[in-house]
């Protein structure tokens, strides 16, 4: 019987990240969690985890943007991106250096579709998305079993959506101004609505842009992927389940019957909700990520 890979995983996030010691969902050894501050910080925060740990491999699943592509110079490194000090970081070499393990490399979102095929809500389909909304707005979508990637990773999340009638927020994205994440997420809320977002009340208003913009985007998304499940996470949308019938809602209507989406839209219990992995889909996605290493 071959013996499980023990995986040393890290998450990074916009506001937290976990360093998780485990083999999967039902083996996890040990769990880190540190506050996103700047990457000196914030990665020998991690670090002193890992040097306490034995294991055979590192999976890294980051917020981005981040270089996959092996044969570019940015490969390992967080690009350009919305969190302050980060750009330019370089995350694998570094850990290559001190550790000398194999090392896997994903965007968040890629890592936690993964762990939704491997073990999640998204068993056995050939064709799944993660959405997290929180600091950012990333999608990770999955073909194959393998996160979809071109030229570089998608950015599903700086889609520029039809505004919503008489919205006129300028949005809060410092590249883009308005695109999706610049209007929902975490730091967006905030500034559009003047308090954040888990001081909105449940039956509020501005829940009704949220839902407008979010479903402009899973239209596209279907349309364009067809993803057999979506899976949307993420500290703007935990413990707001009420969120989901009215996503759903709009988004069967959104779609309008057209052709083989009609018989998707039927089953849209189950194809849009929360991951099957609840909260742990992120740090589980790291692991995820090492495994493939």
């Amino acid at each position: 019987m071959t013996q499980e890979k023990l995986i040393a995983g890290i998450e990074l996030g916009g506001t937290k990240c976990v360093a998780l010691l485990a083999t999967g969902p039902g083996d996890v050894r040990d769990r880190v969690t540190v506050p996103t501050t700047d990457p000196a910080a914030t990665l020998a925060a991690l670090e002193a985890a890992l040097d306490r740990w034995s294991f055979d491999a590192i999976g890294v699943a980051s917020f981005g943007p981040v270089g996959l592509d092996r044969a570019r110079a940015d490969y390992g490194s967080i690009t350009a991106t919305t969190k302050p000090g980060w750009t330019g970081t370089d995350l694998i070499r570094r850990l290559e250096a001190r550790y000398g393990k194999p090392i896997g490399f994903q965007t968040d979102v890629g890592g936690a579709a993964l762990a939704e095929g491997r073990w999640g809500g998204a068993q056995g389909m050939s064709a799944h998305a993660y959405i997290t909304i929180g600091t950012g707005v990333g999608v990770g979508l999955v073909t194959g079993g393998v996160p979809v990637m071109g030229w570089a990773h998608g950015e599903a999340g700086h889609m520029r959506l039809p505004r919503a009638p008489g919205d006129s927020y300028a949005g809060w994205c410092r590249f883009h101004g308005d695109c999706l994440e610049g209007l929902i997420s975490g730091p967006a809320l905030a500034e559009r609505f003047g308090v954040p977002g888990n001081q909105l009340p449940d039956d509020g208003p501005e829940w009704d842009l949220f839902v407008h913009d979010l479903a402009g985007m899973l239209h596209n998304l279907v349309v364009t992927a067809a993803p057999e499940r979506i899976a949307i996470g993420g500290g703007v949308v935990a413990a707001r389940d009420y969120l989901f019938p009215r996503l759903r809602t709009r988004l069967v209507e959104s779609l309008g019957g057209y052709g083989a989406l009609a018989e998707w839209a039927e089953g849209i219990e189950a194809r849009l909700g929360a991951p099957g992995l609840g909260t742990m889909a992120g740090p589980l996605g790291a692991i995820a990520v090492g495994l493939a290493a």
